[in-house]
């Protein structure tokens, strides 16, 4: 075994073999360098010299101890990345790399990137960042691009490249947004609306409002994962609109399945929710199980249409959901609010908050405890009436 970060191993031959970066092909791949020798000592100064002997070359010629481009570096992370994340990921970091870091920092060599330049960067983007010139970014988009940043340059130290700034201190202070709560008596007036003259649109809605399942989750949802016998949903997929990319699958998207409807510029996938926590069992209630049962068709077709070949994507349940709002004449709201409403409401019935968090498919207990415990006014009065001195 070697040591943390020498790439040095003894071989079963008795010999000692070590690893380095020889360059890279033009693809952007890592070209390895192999050296050998009798003992370890031997070894590690040979390592040594290997990576002396090799400092400043790349496949292309590039210089690798800084003179590579920003933007080169971000291409060559992106290929990195993309063997490990889902597509859907991959097409988030390269929206950002592309919209708000190589319009500003594309064309600086490495070397000049220090600290003071990242931070005008980051205070830009505040003021300043969107590409129309209109206004700065929400804190939440500059926090996930600082992430991207000090990924891309952890890749850098560790292909040996020469970086000169340091990171650690680069933040924003992140806002909590204001949740969307659907009031009990919106709840109980879209309820009535949806029951009258049901379909499987407005069954969607309803299994959603019970169950606190993202869109899409919903759309992605199939017959063979609803079982009314013993009353149990099985969340499995998700699906979305990507943009198109030039993004090879990976072992994290052996599960993607390309719809074929594309409007030339973005394409529907259904794959693996975003974390392992989102792969759940939910238990179902009786009225659901009762309101779901005449549409059961095939295991295979999709919930909300009932066909195998037919689905509904999520801006078009969208649409369908604003419509529903607008015939109840309530305010105009995002179809997660029924996910935040579901949450919500179990708090203030007293669920346990860990059941809470599996249901909702979050990673961390702490995720549910700070979007939901005591988000409802109505709940904190309660709670201070039964304070009694």
């Amino acid at each position: 075994m070697s040591k943390k970060g020498e790439n040095i191993y003894k071989r079963k031959d008795g010999r000692w073999e070590g690893r380095y970066i020889k360059g890279y092909e033009t693809d952007g791949k890592i070209r390895y360098g192999y050296i050998y020798a009798k003992s370890y000592s031997d070894a590690k100064n040979k390592l040594l010299l290997a990576k002396v002997s090799t400092t400043g070359k790349s496949s292309g010629n590039k210089d690798i101890n800084g003179n590579i481009t920003y933007q080169e570096l971000t291409e060559k992370w992106l290929n990195f990345t993309k063997l490990h994340v889902k597509e859907s990921t991959y097409v988030r970091y390269k929206a950002t790399i592309e919209n708000h870091l190589i319009p500003a920092i594309g064309d600086y060599k490495l070397r000049r990137i220090n600290t003071k330049l990242m931070e005008n960067l980051v205070h830009t983007m505040k003021t300043n960042g969107r590409l129309d010139g209109t206004g700065g970014l929400s804190p939440k988009t500059i926090s996930d691009t600082i992430t991207i940043i000090k990924s891309i340059f952890n890749y850098a130290r560790y292909n040996d490249y020469e970086v000169n700034c340091n990171l650690k201190m680069l933040s924003i202070k992140k806002e909590c947004p204001e949740i969307s709560v659907i009031s009990h008596e919106e709840q109980m007036l879209l309820k009535k609306l949806l029951i009258c003259d049901i379909d499987l649109c407005k069954a969607g809605v309803l299994l959603s409002m019970y169950t606190g399942i993202r869109i899409g989750e919903l759309c992605a949802l199939k017959w063979e994962n609803i079982d009314l016998e013993n009353k149990v949903l099985t969340v499995m997929c998700t699906m979305q609109r990507v943009k198109i990319t030039e993004y090879e699958s990976s072992p994290k998207d052996s599960r993607t399945i390309v719809t074929g409807k594309s409007d030339g510029k973005t394409k529907l996938i259904i794959t693996e929710p975003k974390t392992k926590s989102s792969i759940r069992r939910i238990p179902l209630q009786n009225y659901i199980v009762d309101i779901l049962s005449p549409f059961q068709a095939s295991a295979d077709a999709f919930f909300l249409t009932g066909k195998t070949d037919k689905y509904i994507e999520p801006r078009t349940m969208q649409n369908h959901f604003k419509r529903y709002l607008k015939d109840c004449h309530m305010k105009d709201i995002n179809f997660h609010a029924l996910r935040h409403t579901f949450a919500t409401r179990c708090i203030e019935l007293g669920f346990e908050v860990k059941s809470l968090s599996e249901i909702l498919g979050h990673s961390s207990v702490n995720i549910t405890l700070n979007r939901y415990v005591h988000s409802s006014f109505e709940l904190k009065k309660q709670n201070m009436n039964k304070l009694l001195f």
